[in-house]
């Protein structure tokens, strides 16, 4: 079961439209779902809501550290309400998948992502769920040639409009399977949203 759902970003309007603030819109999303607001949480570095999602008491979490810096507000409410790495799903952009696609997973590496890099680090294990959102790659778009340099410009950009459509659609389909994994139907999560296209 799922009680904490960590959305992934950057602090700040300069970065509030841009693909690697995937994780802070699907968040955003249920914040809204569940009626509530998100706010400040100095002792979680972060911004923090519970809500009632799924007929379940659910942490939001949108850390205010930068990504690379993610780990300590999640350890930070982890600790502080007792909620184990198997409890907690972290959304995030995810390069290596097409705009419009969207994958649940437990556990695995951080795949360069610097985000869950950090989350691992603070929580000592890769034991907790990814939502990976897919937002393309640079070398899959007009102009981009794949270069590390390109990739950090990359995600740091707003997508294009038919790009936004597609990574909000997904977004939208992901909760109906995030509420299954709520629940501890993991196995049913995974069928429905990586059979649901």
């Amino acid at each position: 079961m799922i009680k904490l759902i960590v959305g992934l970003g950057n602090p700040g309007a300069e970065y509030e439209a841009t693909r690697h603030n995937a994780g802070f819109w699907l968040v955003d999303q249920l914040a809204r779902m569940g009626g509530v607001t998100l706010r400040v949480e100095g002792r979680f570095h972060g911004l923090a809501a519970r809500a009632r999602l799924w007929d379940q008491e659910i942490w939001l979490l949108k850390p205010s550290t930068f990504m690379n810096r993610s780990g300590l507000s999640v350890v930070s409410l982890a600790r502080f309400y007792k909620i184990l790495p198997d409890e907690i799903a972290v959304a995030h952009d995810e390069m290596d998948l097409p705009s419009g696609t969207v994958k649940l997973k437990r556990g695995g590496g951080a795949g360069g992502h610097n985000g869950l890099k950090d989350i691992s680090a603070h929580l000592t294990t890769q034991d907790y769920w990814r939502l990976r959102i897919g937002v393309g790659h640079p070398r899959n778009s007009a102009g981009g040639g794949g270069e590390r340099e390109d990739v950090i410009n990359f995600v740091l950009k707003p997508p294009r409009r038919e790009e936004q459509q597609a990574i909000d659609e997904a977004i939208d389909r992901s909760i109906a399977p995030l509420g299954l994994l709520a629940k501890g139907e993991s196995e049913r999560a995974m069928l429905e949203l990586h059979t649901n296209r």
